[in-house]
């Protein structure tokens, strides 16, 4: 089951995040920020560290994954930058084709907007529907 989606803009600003499961606890706006801010951060550092940096591979380094107890973090960066991030349970190992189906989503339904704005939250009740259909399907 697919707990919760994260989209973080290229600065580490969260511009969307919806919870999909009412069996965990729901971050706060607050919580949500910090966790965006946070997992940017980490995600840069170890870009840096990693043993494929400088490889034509480095544009792929970074966290893919974060496994817990209890659930998983998948995040997946797009060549532009945006990182888009899903909490899992640890049935799912591997969320790349979900993640870049989303990807194709926020491009058709939020950039494609003309009073959509790059560094603002994305409000769109068509992206809400779309992604929430793909949701349930995966």
């Amino acid at each position: 089951m697919i707990y919760s989606i994260f989209i973080i803009n290229k600065a580490g600003g969260l511009i969307y995040n919806k919870d999909y499961s009412g069996s965990i606890a729901r971050l706060s706006s607050n919580e949500a920020l910090i966790f965006a801010g946070t997992f940017h951060g980490i995600h840069a550092l170890a870009s840096r560290i990693s043993p494929a940096a400088g490889s034509d591979s480095a544009k792929d380094s970074g966290i893919q994954t974060i496994d817990t107890d209890k659930f998983r973090i998948h995040c997946f960066q797009t060549p532009t930058g945006i990182k888009l991030i899903a909490v899992t349970d640890l049935v799912h190992t591997r969320l790349t084709d979900v993640l870049t189906k989303v990807y194709g989503m926020y491009s058709d339904y939020a950039l494609k907007n003309p009073f959509h704005n790059l560094e603002m939250p994305i409000r769109s009740e068509l992206f809400d529907t779309k992604l929430q259909q793909l949701i349930q399907a995966s």
